[in-house]
């Protein structure tokens, strides 16, 4: 036997489905979609909300323990993920923001790339100019 889902959603059935339209990602859009499917008494157990979104059980329970903590906003906030600095800062940043002052510029993210590695003696990713810029 399928034990019930217990666990007291706030929002009223029509903002979720509201706010479910407007989600603006595809995490924040499964979240409210949960809620949603208990709040409207489409789901009322754990498993099944698992095998409707295809996540694991653990994923859901995670879910709703941020929600039962604090609520929609603590569901859906979204922490920036971690990953690995970018590669121009401190001294070379500063050579490559007094160059970009000088008249002539550049013409490209190639060439800023380019001139990174001679004035510098760093190869910097094409990606990394193009999001420094």
């Amino acid at each position: 036997m399928v034990r019930p889902l217990k666990i007291e959603i706030s929002e009223s059935e029509e903002y979720l489905a509201k706010s479910l339209r407007y989600a603006q990602t595809a995490s924040q859009k499964e979240k409210l979609q949960v809620l949603w499917w208990l709040k409207s008494g489409q789901v009322r157990a754990h498993q099944d909300l698992g095998r409707r979104l295809g996540r694991n059980g653990s994923t859901i329970s995670r879910w709703l323990a941020k929600y039962r903590q604090g609520g929609l906003r603590c569901l859906l906030e979204e922490k920036p993920c971690g990953g690995k600095r970018w590669e121009i800062e401190g001294e070379m940043l500063e050579r490559l923001q007094a160059r970009l002052q000088q008249p002539e510029g550049f013409k490209s993210y190639g060439e800023i790339q380019q001139w990174l590695e001679q004035a510098c003696g760093k190869s910097v990713k094409y990606k990394t100019v193009y999001k420094t810029g």
